[in-house]
């Protein structure tokens, strides 16, 4: 279950996981901001401060025409130099912002995908996949609003007010001193109406992302919904969220025009100020006109940075509401992690062994207990099939030697070794998964049979396809071995993706087999080419058969049943029929089983 998060805490962690990343650019990340106080500091207060220079050197008194370059020529070389270094700041600004932001992105999209791809099935099974993908895209996308947003309204307010009270302290100090005053209301003023909006931000980042899962639940359902006519419900549903995120938009808008509002009232009492002054400066306290020039500039400068603190703060508040949701998904604690020092695993034999196991899920506050003090020993080589009622354990067990949930008691062990010590991934190059419904990745053929091995040749490949019985349709179709196979392989049929699958699973070559329902889903033809591509490919293995359909495990060596969690009968077909008990009794109502 994710953890619950208050707005601050969710800020303060998103901060960290940016900051992890940003440290490995350091150098980018120094320049960029180097560039743009250069810039900012050079071209909006060092051209007025010179700008001022020369208009006292005016007001003092008439220069002569041939005197202009001898009296005005520093000037002149100080504009030049100041415009020069501040244009070569702004394009090396530009250059280092971008450099960070690409290589950034880079590293935020692998930690995304590394949080994604190491998290346990628990946690994947209780989360639109759609979800995950628009809060991936949210979350590398808020890096750049936040960093631009520091970059251009923050990092330029900070020039600014230095730069006033560096060049016209020394000139008016009262003048600089109200200002202040001025400005440090106007940031509070921002800053708390920044923390009210920030909590509205989130609540808009997640009402987008429940829209996203349900946009990808019903697209990923598609079928079910045509078939069943429900266009109209599901565009309900949609809808429902869609207005979701119309409200919590429309709340956030009303929020960010407020302060808006009241932000602008106190920039034109600033501006009031510096025009009652300038009116009566050089009246009241004998400022010269070179000053008032820089008090005008300056002043008016600063306030149209505050204003767009706004704007800055505005972003940032969508920023963190945007990035949230992967914050709170990078803080999930992994429920199947890797100890310290694991080891990989080598599997000689395939021997398996389950001792002692408890294992309990849990849904929301509902704790369901599944194994108990559960013992069966596999040995090397051995075909066995697991048979039961739903709900007896049979996939679990499957999905507990898989590691891909993590037992509370006992020990799983593979050929004697302890498999909680080993690295996970080490885990499950040495099994072969067939699932009931067959995974494909939108590539072409070859390469979806060719995942567990990467590097096989395409003699290799083919092979597989001929000893899984898919060479055959492989090679009608037009592109054949190159032919895409769709989204989950949708342009084959059930018995078509099956066989590729097995086809994979011959070409990893593992020394343990899971096979899970493996044809439930298949037509009689079908179920035919995909049992002699079985029969293969469990030659020689450890393999284990999750079956509803007794007919596919009838040959094995071996069947256990279980019920509750527990085994009920063990032993070859043969001898529970003759036994009359459970497993008799079910194939007695499977009519039309075949021994093979």
């Amino acid at each position: 279950m994710a953890k619950s998060f208050g707005s601050q805490e969710t800020t303060r962690r998103t901060l960290h996981y940016y900051w992890l990343v940003t440290r490995r650019h350091l150098g980018l990340y120094i320049a960029m901001l180097l560039s743009t106080v250069g810039y900012i500091a050079l071209l909006s207060y060092g051209n007025p401060y010179v700008m001022s220079l020369i208009v006292d050197r005016i007001s003092a008194g008439p220069v002569a025409a041939d005197q202009v370059f001898a009296v005005f020529g520093p000037y002149i070389a100080a504009l030049l130099a100041i415009n020069v270094c501040g244009q070569a700041s702004s394009k090396l600004q530009d250059y280092t912002l971008w450099k960070l932001e690409i290589a950034v992105s880079y590293d935020l999209a692998t930690m995304c995908f590394d949080a994604l791809s190491n998290q346990s099935m628990s946690f994947h099974s209780n989360r639109f996949g759609g979800t995950l993908v628009s809060q991936t895209t949210k979350f590398m996308a808020a890096y750049n609003q936040l960093i631009e947003g520091i970059n251009f309204p923050f990092i330029p307010v900070l020039v600014s007010v230095a730069s006033i009270i560096i060049l016209l302290t020394p000139r008016v100090p009262l003048y600089v001193v109200i200002l202040l005053v001025l400005l440090v209301v106007y940031a509070s003023v921002s800053y708390f109406m920044y923390r009210r909006i920030l909590n509205l931000n989130e609540q808009a980042a997640g009402a987008q992302n429940q829209l996203s899962g349900e946009l990808a639940d019903s697209v990923a359902n598609i079928l079910a919904v045509k078939t069943y006519g429900r266009e109209d419900y599901e565009r309900s549903l949609f809808d429902d969220y869609n207005r979701e995120v119309v409200a919590r938009d429309s709340k956030r808008m009303m929020a960010s025009l407020a302060r808006g509002i009241i932000t602008a009232v106190i920039a034109v009492v600033i501006m009031s100020v510096v025009t009652v002054f300038i009116a009566g400066g050089n009246a009241w306290f004998g400022i010269t006109p070179g000053t008032l020039v820089m008090m005008f500039t300056y002043t008016y400068s600063v306030t149209n940075q505050f204003n767009f603190i706004n704007n800055g703060l505005q972003r940032l508040n969508r920023a963190f509401g945007d990035a949230s949701g992967m914050t709170v998904v990078l803080d999930e604690p992994r429920l199947v992690a890797d100890v310290p020092d694991a080891f990989e695993l080598k599997v000689r034999e395939g021997a398996i062994d389950f001792e002692g196991i408890g294992f309990h899920y849990t849904d929301g506050d509902a704790e369901t207990c599944v194994f108990d003090g559960f013992d069966l020993h596999i040995p090397a080589g051995q075909r066995v099939g697991l048979v039961g009622m739903s709900g007896a354990g049979k996939t679990t067990l499957t999905k507990l030697l898989l590691r891909l949930s993590d037992i509370q008691e006992g020990r799983i062990l593979v050929d004697g070794q302890d498999i909680s010590q080993c690295a996970q991934q080490s885990l499950r190059r040495q099994i072969a998964y067939v699932p009931q419904e067959s995974i494909l990745f939108h590539r072409t053929i070859a390469e979806n049979i060719a995942y567990g091995r990467p590097d096989a040749t395409i003699d290799e490949i083919r092979e597989a396809a001929r000893l899984a019985n898919a060479l055959e349709f492989i090679e009608k179709l037009p592109q054949g071995f190159d032919t895409i196979t769709g989204e989950r392989g949708v342009k084959l049929s059930g018995g078509q993706r099956q066989r590729v699958v097995i086809a994979r699973a011959l070409l990893a070559d593992c020394p343990i087999l899971v096979l899970d329902e493996a044809t439930s889903a298949l037509d009689s033809e079908s179920e035919r080419l995909v049992q002699e591509a079985l029969r293969r490919l469990m030659a020689g293995r450890t393999s284990i058969v999750v079956a509803h359909r007794l007919s596919t495990v009838a040959s094995l060596d071996r069947i256990v049943v279980l019920s509750d969690g527990r085994v009920v009968e063990d032993g070859p077909h043969s001898q529970l029929i003759e036994q009359g008990g459970e497993y008799a009794m079910l194939w007695s109502r499977q009519t039309g089983a075949f021994l093979e």
